[in-house]
């Protein structure tokens, strides 16, 4: 069985949630959905709470938001720009509103709203000091963003000065949203199509990417927009309710969409809520939903802030836009990690100003269950508006004599037989000859943590595979000094130093061979507990399933998938043809039972070692016996201290942790 660790657990799900803020944040090309996003966001906000000994000063839910760019000066905001917490149905609509007024002993239906439309564009503050522009900027971390001042000088409808009959104060952080309008972000698209560059997928990411550009003319050119509707310094100002900022922006010059409503409990909400989403379609600019805001500035003072949202704010989204359309064919697609998923190539349709002519099937027995056919008439929706999916099937309009659609047996890339881990869904390909997943298996055997070939990158790996010169991980040891000069740009000394990397990298460490390998759940982590029961791969090969599952933290699922790999002949074939290529994984050595020097004791790392590399330190500890830990807390023994130490030596510290500089941790392991 695997043993739960809500450490391991909660710091992947850290760094996973780091990744996707950088792709959203500071590449403007996202890969998940904001709602998939906010899932994992809750998911480890939970686990914080119920392991707070395990809450990280690195979290994501200390923050708000993802890093800025270095492209411009960083700008710190006068207030931090909140996100806000989403609500996706009327029960999240109406528990927001109980918590409300529970909090403010307010009773049910009395308290007062403002309900504003949700702007998809990019967010931004502007500061005027004497009613003058001095700076914009983007929200970036949301404590500091980028100064994109002379961008906003370009965007027509912001004021560069106030205006007023009653005057405006002399220093003001205004808070809005940059947009561009559908029909300028087609027109956009359309000669961006002309010229052969790249299409902006969606309206949201023309307006990130225009407001970004170095050169202050290619944003004038843009047609950009922009609505306001927030404040950095509302609390200076005197004001006593949202609305009243809403009119005050109004008077001094600002643009501010006037479809805005005071609502009194969520079922007024719910009325107000219909009626936008029935005008969504006819808005000339993309809106994801609604935000509902207490309108009493004293009671949103009370309420305050919890993690990165204001307690006294909610973003009510609209469900994602479908469209009708035909599926054509249904073929299945292997991804990179030897994944097989199914594929609905459909007949183009516009979703959302997107034109859509795939759409995921997720896994066959998805297919089953909505009895997904080729030639059936389907409703598809673009999930979190960016990946398209088949949400229902007209089967009143399915032609007679029409065939189930069944799963491959075989991988359409490479024809070997696929497989599926029990409490799966999802179809596999596990050979490693396997062409559509060959680049991403290279790289993974190539990797600091597997076979550490120092300076054989991604790049490299996919442009030997894309001539042909890799056609398995076992070609790597046959590379020779001919075959990289195919490559563009390599000189001599670089192809020495790539040929010298793969030759030193044969004298290897079993745990690392075994994880190079790229076994189905088989980590770091599992690969040296397996190394410590088998001595060398042929034992391991020859392992039987009741033999794997009686080691400790093995459960059946991981020792179904390593009975699968050596099942199969072709990978049998390519671990004796690297051995015989001079490839020596060699067992570690480990003190074993009430011998092992550093039994049960615990040790984390800061700062740069200068005889070892961290790895190295670590592989040491663990070899006598010793445990790796991700943070410092009370259940930490020792904190190995290099030069340049970070943070948690002033944590270690305040606990009372021992500290050992390098020369005492050298003398600890030279005892065991």
């Amino acid at each position: 069985m695997n043993v739960f660790s809500p450490e391991t657990t909660i710091r992947k799900l850290i760094e996973k949630i780091r990744y996707h803020e950088y792709r959203y944040y500071v590449l403007d090309d996202p890969e998940i959905s904001d709602k998939t996003y906010d899932d994992l966001l809750t998911e480890l906000k939970k686990l914080e709470e119920e392991f707070p000994l395990f809450r990280y000063s690195d979290s994501p839910t200390y923050r708000v938001g993802g890093l800025p760019l270095d492209k411009f000066e960083k700008i710190t905001h006068t207030s931090p720009m909140m996100s806000l917490a989403n609500g996706y149905d009327k029960a999240d609509l109406f528990a927001f509103d109980e918590r409300i007024c529970r909090e403010l002993g307010i009773e049910h239906g009395h308290l007062e709203y403002v309900v504003e439309v949700k702007f998809d564009g990019l967010s931004i503050e502007l500061v005027y000091e004497n009613g003058l522009l001095i700076s914009g900027a983007t929200r970036g971390d949301g404590q500091t963003g980028e100064n994109v001042t002379q961008n906003i000088r370009t965007i027509r409808s912001i004021p560069l000065r106030l205006s007023g009959e009653n005057g405006f104060p002399s220093r003001l952080a205004v808070r809005g949203e940059v947009i561009i309008k559908k029909n300028d972000f087609l027109a956009l698209n359309k000669e961006r199509s002309d010229s052969g560059e790249p299409l902006f997928a969606n309206p949201r990411n023309a307006a990130a990417g225009s407001l970004r550009q170095l050169n202050p003319a290619i944003t004038a050119s843009r047609k950009l927009d922009a609505y306001f509707y927030g404040c950095g310094n509302l609390n200076e100002l005197g004001i006593q309710k949202h609305h009243l900022w809403l009119d005050l922006l109004q008077k001094m010059g600002f643009k501010v969409f006037t479809e805005w409503k005071i609502c009194h409990g969520p079922e007024e909400i719910l009325f107000f809520y219909q009626e936008m989403l029935e005008k969504r379609s006819r808005l000339p600019f993309e809106i994801d939903g609604l935000v509902i805001k207490v309108n009493e500035i004293r009671l949103q003072n009370q309420l305050g802030v919890i993690s990165k949202s204001p307690r006294w704010a909610l973003a009510y989204k609209f469900p994602s836009e479908e469209a009708r359309t035909r599926v054509i064919k249904i073929i299945s697609q292997v991804g990179r990690t030897g994944a097989v998923t199914p594929v609905a190539e459909l007949e183009a349709v516009d979703i959302g100003g997107v034109t859509v002519k795939r759409a995921t099937l997720h896994n066959y027995e998805e297919v089953s269950r909505k009895d997904i056919r080729e030639g059936d008439e389907v409703f598809i929706r673009r999930a979190g508006d960016v990946i398209p999916e088949v949400v229902k099937v007209l089967t009143q309009f399915r032609k007679e004599n029409t065939a189930p659609a069944l799963p491959p047996e075989k991988c359409p890339s490479c024809r070997s037989p696929l497989m599926k881990i029990e409490g799966e869904v999802t179809l596999r390909c596990e050979s490693i000859y396997c062409e559509a997943q060959l680049a991403e298996r290279i790289c993974h055997f190539v990797s600091k943590d597997a076979m550490n070939i120092q300076s054989l990158g991604d790049a490299f790996v996919e442009q030997l595979v894309e001539i042909k010169c890799l056609s398995s991980v076992a070609d790597l040891f046959k590379l020779t000094k001919e075959d990289l000069f195919k490559l563009p740009r390599m000189g001599d000394k670089l192809a020495e130093k790539l040929i010298s990397a793969i030759e030193s990298s044969k004298q290897t460490t079993l745990p690392r061979f075994i994880y190079s390998l790229g076994i189905r759940f088989v980590g770091k982590k599992t690969a040296e507990i397996l190394s410590q029961t088998y001595s060398s791969i042929d034992a391991l090969a020859g392992a039987s399933q009741e033999e794997l599952e009686a080691i400790h933290e093995i459960g059946p699922r991981i020792a179904s998938s390593i009975i699968a790999f050596f099942r199969d002949q072709k990978n049998l074939h390519l671990i004796r043809d690297m051995l015989k290529d001079g490839v020596d994984p060699r067992p570690v050595r480990v003190h074993s039972g009430t011998h092992q020097p550093l039994g049960g004791k615990t040790f984390v790392f800061t700062g740069t070692l200068s005889s070892l590399s961290r790895e190295e330190a670590s592989e040491e500890v663990k070899k006598r016996g010793g445990e790796i830990l991700g943070s410092v807390s009370k259940k930490l023994h020792f904190l190995v201290c290099g030069s340049d130490p970070g943070s948690k030596l002033d944590k270690a510290r305040s606990l009372g942790i021992t500290i050992l500089d390098e020369n005492e941790f050298l003398q600890l392991l030279k005892k065991g």
